[in-house]
């Protein structure tokens, strides 16, 4: 009997057999199929407030993210390119959603450092600090060459999404002007219109009812003939500054511009308005910041010395001294716009990360870390404030693209960080290198591109 019963187990000992060793192989994947993995690493997928999945293994194939699984579940042969992600956290990559990009061919007025190693170096300092994303708001002649250039890799750079040449006072003086122009920037391409002040309310609605019918998203500033809660009724997209809703507050006092503001933050709701609140570049504009401290950022030894003069000259011309200032004033207004970016993240409304680099000591890139302090002191969470430059980009473009969470799918958009982001936002600072639509920027690669910039402006 016990020799009968050891026959029949020998083919059950090795259909086990089989089954582990069938297993164990589909543990390993296709290298061919793999452009890179991310091992061991802890993914923040910014999908749920607080969700960490540790110890992944995320891989990456032809750009898009193709398979998120536990680390000890998959295995990789020699020839797989591992990033060894070992204590370390991954998040989607960060969005400039008000940036700005130099022209490829500047007008003959511009300043001569307007050249092919100026913009190369610009679109190369969003990405070195984590920003994989820029909707650049103003365009120019033959500025959309830049996106094909970036994509076949002529440039390290941003996935970039452009406002064509601006509606304002200059460039639009008659009704069918406004339309005429919407209908152009629609036939060459462009992915949204740029405003400006400076259109009379009947060309905006001009402009904004031409939009609407060729489907092309519209925003920026709000023109002061138009008001803020006439753009929003218009189907302006994104409101980028938050100029117009202070230009409406600022008439109000007390329990009345409490009402006010709760009135046209649900508005603003209700029309599903994004806002761009560029904080940190707007108290320098309008006097309210620390000019002493800006002068000596360290950032600013990446862009030419005659940037940093002209930075240098709107202090000495338009701060120091200035008999027009009204400080008091100047700090009124900043108190007024970080109430109202508080009440607006606590109401819902949606917010897009945005600092309008490359302006006012605002370096592309770096200018991020300016910005995200007035977001904290605002009142949103750092998951609220991460979220605004991921997920609520991806919602954002998702007529465009399909990124902003790490999810099987996604654009491979990638920031690898020493440290938890939702703990702290300085983090960000602290990555171990940037992935591009599936192309990877290690720290070390970034370090030495950076001091090549700083070498050349100085």
């Amino acid at each position: 009997m016990k020799k009968i019963l050891a026959l029949l187990l020998i083919p059950i000992a090795v259909a086990l057999a089989f089954i582990v060793m069938l297993n164990d192989r589909q543990n390993y994947v296709d290298e061919s199929k793999v452009s890179y993995a991310f091992t061991n690493v802890h993914v923040i997928p910014m999908t749920e407030d607080g969700l960490i999945k540790e110890n992944q293994t995320v891989i990456i194939t032809e750009g898009r993210i193709s398979e998120i699984v536990d680390a000890n579940k998959i295995k990789f042969g020699p020839n797989t390119p591992v990033i060894d992600g070992t204590g370390k956290y991954l998040i989607p990559g960060l969005a400039e959603m008000h940036g700005h990009v130099p022209p490829t061919h500047p007008p003959a007025n511009f300043p001569a450092y307007f050249n092919e190693d100026y913009v190369e170096s610009t679109l190369f300092l969003y990405v070195s600090a984590g920003i994989t994303t820029v909707r650049g708001m103003l365009g120019y002649d033959h500025q959309l060459e830049l996106k094909e250039k970036v994509a076949s890799g002529e440039y390290i750079g941003p996935n970039l999404y452009l406002a064509g040449p601006s509606f304002n006072g200059n460039s639009v003086s008659s009704l069918d002007q406004a339309r005429e122009k919407v209908r152009q920037q629609v036939d060459e391409g462009w992915d949204l219109l740029k405003i400006h002040p400076g259109l009379t309310l009947e060309e905006y609605n001009a402009m904004a009812d031409e939009a609407n019918k060729l489907g092309i998203r519209f925003g920026g500033h709000v023109p002061q003939a138009v008001g803020i809660n006439r753009a929003i009724e218009a189907g302006q997209e994104t409101m980028d500054h938050i100029d117009g809703y202070v230009s409406y507050l600022q008439a109000f006092e007390g329990v009345e511009l409490e009402s006010k503001m709760d009135e046209i933050i649900q508005k603003t709701k209700e029309y599903g308005v994004w806002i761009v609140p560029t904080q940190a570049l707007w108290e320098t504009i309008i006097g309210a910041a620390d000019y002493e401290t800006m002068q000596n950022y360290d950032e600013l030894k990446y862009i030419p010395q005659a940037v940093r003069d002209n930075y240098n000259g709107f202090v000495a011309n338009n701060i120091e001294g200035n008999p027009n200032l009204n400080y008091e004033e100047a700090e009124e207004h900043a108190v007024l716009r970080q109430r109202l970016l508080g009440a607006m993240s606590d109401a819902g409304v949606r917010i897009l990360m945005g600092t309008d680099a490359p302006q006012l000591f605002s370096v592309p890139g770096f200018s991020i870390h300016r910005e995200l302090p007035f977001m904290k002191a605002a009142g949103m969470s750092n998951y609220e404030i991460l979220h605004s430059g991921t997920k609520a980009v991806g919602d954002y473009f998702a007529n465009e693209d399909d990124f902003g969470t790490i999810e099987v799918g996604k654009r491979a958009d990638l920031i690898l960080m020493d440290s938890n982001p939702l703990e702290s936002l300085d983090a960000i600072r602290n990555h171990s290198g940037v992935m591009v639509s599936g192309e990877w920027l290690s720290r070390k690669m970034i370090d030495e591109k950076l001091a090549e910039i700083e070498a050349m402006y100085n």
